[in-house]
Formats: structure tokens, C-alpha cells, sequence
């Protein structure tokens, strides 16, 4: 004869309730979005702030996203944060850079 427990209610809430938890969810930006703050980013005449530059997006986004975005750009060493807490942004938007991938492309 086979015998088996039968959970008890809080084993139960636990196992359901455990990795798909709403609050331990990460955000994860679509490569557009990434994009559209790269490119408003870099078309900023002046340093802005991470609230500012946030206001200052084409659409909205959520901070979460949009402050993991920063940190990848950050890590990517596209931009910097200067003591004031300004962004600033350091990639090559060089116009030789262009040059070569369309000397690269006729060879």
C-alpha cells in the first residue's frame, strides 16, 4: 500500500509563492530603449543630471530600467559621473569612425 504526505497549507504558500514573486523580478530594458537614452544622451549639449536627462527622454520609461541602462553605460565606458553627479558622456562620436566603415564596406 502506498502512503504519501499531503502538504500542509504553509509548505503549500511557500513553494508557490517563492521564486515568482513580483518584487524579485529585475528590470531588463529592450535594445531600443537602450538606444533612445544612448542617443538622447549623447545629443545633450550640456551634462545633465540622472533626473534630468530621465525628464528629458522621447518616451517613458521606468526608473528601474532606466537606472540599469545607466549602469550598463557606465560599465561600458560610454559615460561617466563627475562629483556633482552630472553625466557625462565619453564614447567616440568620431567621424572617422564612419570613414572606415564605409572604406570597410567598398573592400
Amino acid at each position: 500500500m502506498n502512503t504519501f504526505e499531503i502538504p500542509s497549507k504553509l509548505e503549500t504558500k511557500n513553494h508557490i509563492s517563492g521564486s515568482g514573486s513580483k518584487n524579485s523580478k529585475k528590470p531588463n530594458p529592450t535594445l531600443g530603449t537602450i538606444q533612445m537614452v544612448e542617443k538622447t544622451l549623447s545629443e545633450m549639449r550640456e551634462y545633465p543630471s540622472k533626473n534630468k536627462l530621465w525628464r528629458q527622454l522621447p518616451r517613458q520609461i521606468q526608473y528601474p530600467s532606466f537606472k540599469v541602462i545607466l549602469d550598463y553605460l557606465e560599465d561600458s565606458n560610454k559615460i561617466i559621473f563627475d562629483d556633482d553627479g552630472a553625466i557625462v558622456w565619453t564614447f567616440s562620436d568620431d567621424s572617422k569612425h564612419e570613414k572606415l566603415k564605409q572604406a570597410k564596406s567598398f573592400v
